[in-house]
């Protein structure tokens, strides 16, 4: 897979390096998670890189299109390594967990602004908002509400 990595980031006029390699391995194995998860999981295969250099990697990655950050309302930006399609997100309301969800198959009618005031729309972002599975079973057992997680 890292020579995967290294090609992408040659695409893209990146220089491949050791802590880029980690960020995009970090993301590709745990899509949707926060800058300090991407910094802890970095730090585990190299404990000598600094909280600066994933941020500046962060933005790098970002900036050159091989990474996506998202930012759900009232959420810490969260980073992914899916790109290059229209897809969207779920949210849960409870726990916060987040799941990717395909945009319409064929035309992407989330495309289509009923009316655009003349932009040229190339992507567009929906959030979907509800209860996870873990949290609605937590929410519907009885005992659970009566007394709590074990």
């Amino acid at each position: 897979m890292t020579s995967d990595f290294e090609t992408q980031m040659r695409a893209v006029s990146l220089r491949v390096t050791r802590p880029r390699l980690a960020v995009l391995a970090a993301l590709r194995d745990h899509p949707h998670i926060d800058t300090d998860r991407v910094i802890a999981l970095v730090r585990a295969d190299q404990p000598t890189v600094s909280h600066q250099a994933v941020y500046d990697v962060l933005r790098a990655l970002t900036d050159a299109g091989l990474v996506r950050r998202i930012q759900p309302a009232g959420a810490t930006a969260r980073y992914e390594s899916r790109v290059g399609d229209n897809h969207h997100h779920v949210v849960c309301r409870s726990c916060g967990a987040i799941a990717d969800v395909d945009c319409a198959v064929g035309h992407a009618p989330c495309l289509t602004a009923s009316d655009d005031h003349g932009f040229v729309v190339d992507e567009a972002e929906v959030v979907y908002w509800g209860t996870c599975p873990d949290c609605a079973t937590e929410r519907s057992s009885p005992l659970i509400r009566q007394f709590g997680r074990k």
